[in-house]
């Protein structure tokens, strides 16, 4: 069975485990075995201090991507205009080792839109400074490892439609080709 290791910060999400338990189980239905880096298994975790528990979440983490065969990426825009900087240093971490990448964004409104409108909100202090503006998704880095460590673009809303962050029909198509592109025999639904 591949081993998919479920990137992305809906560990913040206040109904974080239930939503990972739905990713798992559409995981299933391609016949992959998604394992989202959730922090019930370190039992001591609430009598750390929090930066011992911060660390102690990075090598369990480490861990499971060593475990795990590919990466599926939630690289929805988080608390900015660009994907979580943590889910990007996992996706680096994959891309490094030469395991397989797959990514998705539940937004389909392109970098150069949400940095203007960043910019909007929150002036750069240093205006002269361009903002990217090659048609991608994300900062270039970030769907080019996609395509580099999958042969796949990132996937997107199909429609072109922003999605709330915790939707999951574009994670499901992402699985989907995954599962296909793994050479899984089970991708019905």
């Amino acid at each position: 069975m591949v081993i998919v290791y479920l990137a992305g910060p809906d560990v913040f999400l206040p109904n974080a485990r239930e939503h990972a338990l739905r990713k798992v189980a559409i995981c299933a239905q391609y016949g992959l075995q998604g394992q989202p880096p959730l922090n019930e298994d370190i039992a001591s975790l609430a009598e750390m201090h929090e930066s011992e528990a911060g660390i102690a979440i990075f090598h369990k983490d480490v861990a499971m991507m060593e475990a795990a065969d590919i990466i599926i990426a939630n690289l929805t825009p988080f608390r900015g205009a660009s994907a979580d900087a943590g889910t990007l240093v996992e996706l680096g971490w994959f891309l490094g080792r030469g395991r397989p990448i797959f990514g998705y964004s539940n937004t389909a409104t392109l970098f150069r839109e949400r940095s203007r409108a960043h910019l909007e909100a929150i002036p750069d202090p240093l205006p002269e400074i361009t903002v990217e503006h090659f048609g991608l998704p994300d900062n270039l880095m970030i769907p080019g490892a996609v395509l580099a460590g999958g042969g796949q673009p990132m996937v997107l809303p199909e429609d072109g439609i922003d999605r709330p962050f915790d939707a999951l029909d574009v994670f499901e198509r992402c699985v989907q080709i995954a599962a296909m592109r793994m050479g899984v025999a089970d991708t019905q639904a």
